[in-house]
């Protein structure tokens, strides 16, 4: 079984923190008590070759500039613990994962003068049922500043935004954690090489955006879930899945078969400390322990995978 320190978010970001946590090794961990993104980038450049960012033009939206018949994807059932009681539904029975609920209106309550705690309240038509939806919504406040966005839906505008920039273009993959795209399990991917982007859905109430993507090589067809600019999870922006400069180029030294070893997350007897990270990431823990015939350095993963290094080199492994 395949490891990779990725499989937490999935995104070289997560490697450089570890990176920056060994930085200081000698014969054991020692944690840095505080990780600027200087940092961070600065071990990403060391890696990856200074490999420039894909940097997508932000969708930035509010609620009072919404029109009518703006169009919204719902992507969890609970959205239903937004919507107000009401005698046109039974709020429990709803299940609306998946249906698109169309933007009528806004209105605030007026249950409280301080403009800032007003709930708002937004009706929707959904347009499978036709049904009208009372939406509820925190503070007044909120719906004005930029990146508004509702809990559970994904606003079709804002994946069109980003569709628009993507499709059809050609860009090299960072992660190695594919998604079927008919079942949605994850694949065991490659990373570093070349695909192209066929089309952007919207996701789930997580990671709102789905990328649908073709090999340049072999026209193997996945997806990944990505972020928007509104979200927390940076670690999965476009900018951290997906480079336009080719992996392959920022490392000459490193031969053609065990670069292909490399994008397939693989490692064999003699691969150097630098391609065993390429290949699988940063290591969760490394120990180091000199003796009489050189070096010898443990890289552990989760999982029970680790490496032997003896003077630099793979020596031993487990997957």
């Amino acid at each position: 079984m395949r490891h990779y320190l990725w499989n937490i978010g999935g995104t070289l970001a997560a490697s450089a923190f570890t990176c920056l946590l060994l930085v200081s090794c000698g014969t054991g961990i020692e944690v840095t008590e505080h990780v600027t993104d200087k940092d961070v980038q600065r071990v990403l450049d060391k890696e990856f070759g200074n490999l420039p960012d894909v940097t997508l033009e932000a969708y930035r939206d509010s609620l009072p500039a919404w029109k009518p018949g703006k169009r919204f994807w719902v992507a969890d059932d609970r959205v239903t613990q937004m919507l107000a009681e009401t005698s046109g539904y039974d709020k429990d029975t709803l299940h609306l994962t998946g249906h698109t609920l169309i933007y009528n209106s806004w209105s605030k309550s007026g249950l409280v003068t301080d403009e800032d705690y007003r709930r708002l309240y937004i009706d929707f038509t959904d347009e499978e049922t036709g049904m009208l939806l009372h939406y509820r919504f925190g503070r007044a406040r909120d719906a004005y500043r930029a990146g508004f966005t509702l809990p559970m839906l994904i606003d079709m505008d804002m994946v069109e935004h980003v569709a628009r920039q993507l499709v059809g273009r050609e860009f090299y993959i960072r992660t190695p954690i594919w998604y079927n795209r008919a079942t949605e399990e994850m694949l065991n991917g490659r990373h570093f090489i070349k695909v192209r982007i066929d089309s952007v859905l919207p996701g789930n109430a997580v990671l709102p955006l789905r990328v649908w993507f073709t090999t340049a090589d072999t026209s193997e067809r996945a997806m990944v879930w990505m972020s928007n600019n509104a979200s927390t999870m940076h670690g999965r922006d476009f900018d951290a899945l997906f480079t336009s400069a080719d992996p392959r180029a920022s490392f000459p030294a490193i031969t053609d078969a065990n670069w292909q070893r490399i994008t397939c997350g693989q490692v064999v007897e003699g691969m150097t400390k630098e391609e065993c990270r390429l290949a699988l990431g940063s290591p969760k823990r490394i120990n180091e322990r000199p003796d009489q015939a050189g070096m010898r350095e443990y890289w552990y993963y989760d999982g029970g995978t680790y490496l032997y290094f003896v003077d630099g080199l793979l020596s031993q492994f487990r997957k």
